[in-house]
């Protein structure tokens, strides 16, 4: 009888802790991509052509709300040109959700632009779309819509 309930206190000890460590381990991993975020953010408005590529994904789809869908090297060169130009961005709202290698990030994004140095503001709601890629979360779709007002 002993043994029985020793098994089933193992058992149980065991089940907890596995739970822990997968808790820990999310926790961890939106940690993760909340820096890549801001990396992200960071880079939108101090453009590196090397830091972009390396926070993007080589298939990379970055839709506008516009409908201009850019690959990822026209993603950069638009960028780095100057024709978007980012001078302050703020996310609000902001929610992260990870399945397996993927996680997707809803956000509000309120930004002071300089696009084609014309000085103006956006607000906009942003999906992105990360893939786990050898070890680093990259930044695989975006898509930006103006924010929903109601009917």
């Amino acid at each position: 009888m002993k043994r029985i309930i020793l098994i089933c206190i193992t058992i149980v000890g065991l089940t907890a802790s596995s739970g822990l460590f997968a808790q820990k381990r999310a926790t961890r991993q939106v940690r993760q991509v909340e820096a890549v975020i801001e990396q992200f953010k960071n880079a939108l408005i101090t453009p590196n052509e090397a830091q972009l590529r390396a926070l993007t994904y080589p298939d990379l789809k970055y839709a506008h709300s516009t409908g201009l869908v850019q690959n990822q090297q026209e993603f950069i060169d638009r960028l780095i040109s100057g024709k978007s130009d980012f001078l302050q961005i703020e996310y609000t709202h902001q929610t992260i959700d990870i399945i397996g290698k993927t996680a997707t990030v809803r956000h509000l994004l309120s930004a002071k632009t300089f696009d084609s140095k014309v000085p103006g503001h956006i607000d906009l709601e942003i999906l992105l779309v990360f893939v786990k890629h050898h070890g680093k979360w990259r930044l695989l779709a975006r898509q930006a819509v103006k924010p929903y007002k109601g009917e």
